[in-house]
């Protein structure tokens, strides 16, 4: 196992386009640390690829949208960095973790409201203020946004408003941390084939039709078009990029 190289902290790294970004982070030659909800088997089985590839990896528990858990999770960041790594900070933050919450304007709840406010916008915006830092100068941060913060779906009103407070908050980010060398993107997938939104891109042959119909590039997106991605913001080739949305999406709505 590889511990020398530089370390990445995924967010919701278990499935998905955050398993996806692990993967292309190891085979960057990038160590791993994914962070998982619910899903452990799912998370070690995606630790268990990263070392396969070569690269070093752990997994840790977090509910990305528990202000409150944070500061024990960044003590077991900083025993693990320790312990596995023999560092004692990491390089790239990937804010990934995410959930999709589709309602109309007149039918979204308070609670479904809260919950994204607290998974996508308050629990970005306090996980990277606790993880300062451990991060080290030179870093980079890595939010992710949505294409739906750009054009417009019926039913993610909400869930599209909290990627566009992430897009604001990135480029504030930028000029805060660049004192420190730390650059600050934004990648904003368009739709994805995961279980994402319990998989309606996906699994619905009508909708998955209908967004290849407006894609330049004509398809839906796939976990591989964006992980490559958030790995390339992560090598020194892309050290001049900073406070930048980066829509990875096919060309959908032009």
């Amino acid at each position: 196992m590889n511990t020398t190289s530089k370390i990445a902290l995924v967010t919701g790294g278990s499935r998905g386009l955050g398993k996806n970004m692990a993967l292309s982070l190891a085979k960057k030659g990038i160590n791993v640390i994914l962070t998982y909800h619910s899903q452990k088997d799912e998370a070690l089985k995606v630790a268990s690829e990263i070392e396969a590839i070569g690269q070093n990896a752990a997994v840790l528990q977090l509910d990305s949208g528990n202000v409150s858990s944070f500061n024990d999770f960044f003590l077991q960041v900083k025993a693990i960095l320790k312990d596995t790594f023999n560092a004692d900070g990491f390089d790239f933050l990937i804010n990934n973790a995410g959930i999709g919450i589709n309602a109309p304007i007149a039918d979204t709840t308070e609670e479904q409201f809260d919950t994204l406010v607290n998974i996508h916008f308050k629990g970005v915006y306090f996980l990277t203020q606790q993880a300062l830092p451990v991060i080290k100068d030179g870093g980079r941060i890595i939010n992710l946004s949505s294409g739906l913060a750009r054009f417009t779906m019926p039913g993610y009103s909400a869930y599209a408003a909290m990627k566009g407070a992430i897009e604001t908050l990135s480029r504030y980010q930028a000029l805060e941390l660049g004192k420190r060398g730390i650059a600050v993107n934004i990648v904003a997938p368009g739709a994805i084939e995961t279980d994402f939104g319990g998989g309606v891109v996906r699994d619905n042959e009508h909708i998955n039709k209908h967004i290849a119909g407006i894609t330049a590039l004509g398809r839906v997106g796939l976990p591989d078009d964006i992980g490559g991605v958030v790995a390339f913001l992560c090598t020194d080739e892309a050290r001049w990029i900073n406070g930048q949305r980066i829509e990875v999406s096919g060309g959908i709505n032009l």
